[in-house]
């Protein structure tokens, strides 16, 4: 098996979804073990790194934790151009928020990566008696687009590791073997890098 700090994966992952949906609270549970009942909102974005280690290849995340609030839709491009992986988080006691995230979802299929990882997140799985999207119809949605779908609960921490070390593996498998040391972003910047490498 080989040792994790033969490869090395520099990742960008962008959380998108709905104001409360609970992004911020998952990434300081991912990072920091940490839980807050009130969080504050995020303005703009937020930025937050961590480093997982696989058999595979040793992930470091680069993390954008971007603002719901519809004011700042128009920066997100910002945040997902050249990611490598993208959580697009709803509130499962909130329907609005599951029609919110769909609607991300189709914009980074527009806009974002071609080799995009793209996770469907349920969060707030402890509010079961208020849920309002059924797991299966976000499960569905989640196939059809090419998506792996996951219940989490940043409140009590489920599947908050799940979430992260399963984007981590699926980055591992998705780059070739033989690289070690790795920037993932567009090939429309690696077109862009090569042009002007050499221009004297």
């Amino acid at each position: 098996m080989a040792r994790p700090a033969n490869r090395i994966i520099n990742a960008k992952l962008v959380l998108l979804g709905d104001m409360g949906t609970g992004k911020t609270s998952l990434v300081l549970r991912f990072i920091k073990g940490q839980f807050f009942d009130n969080q504050e909102p995020t303005i703009g974005a937020a930025f937050f790194t961590q480093i997982l280690s696989l058999s595979e290849a040793t992930v470091k995340f680069d993390i954008w934790d971007t603002a719901g609030q519809e004011r700042y839709h128009s920066l997100a491009p910002m945040y997902y151009r050249g990611a490598a992986a993208a959580v697009v988080v709803y509130d499962i006691s909130s329907m609005d928020t599951f029609v919110r995230a769909k609607k991300w979802v189709e914009e980074l299929q527009r806009q974002g990566n071609t080799n995009l990882v793209m996770a469907l997140v349920a969060n707030k799985s402890d509010l079961d008696p208020k849920r309002e999207v059924q797991n299966e119809d976000a499960e569905q949605f989640a196939q059809e687009n090419g998506m792996f779908f996951i219940e989490t609960s940043a409140k009590t921490a489920r599947n908050i590791n799940n979430l992260f070390f399963e984007i981590a593996k699926r980055l591992a498998r998705t780059l070739p073997p033989r690289t070690a040391g790795i920037n993932l972003s567009s090939e429309k910047e690696e077109k862009r890098r090569k042009r002007f490498c050499c221009i004297g």
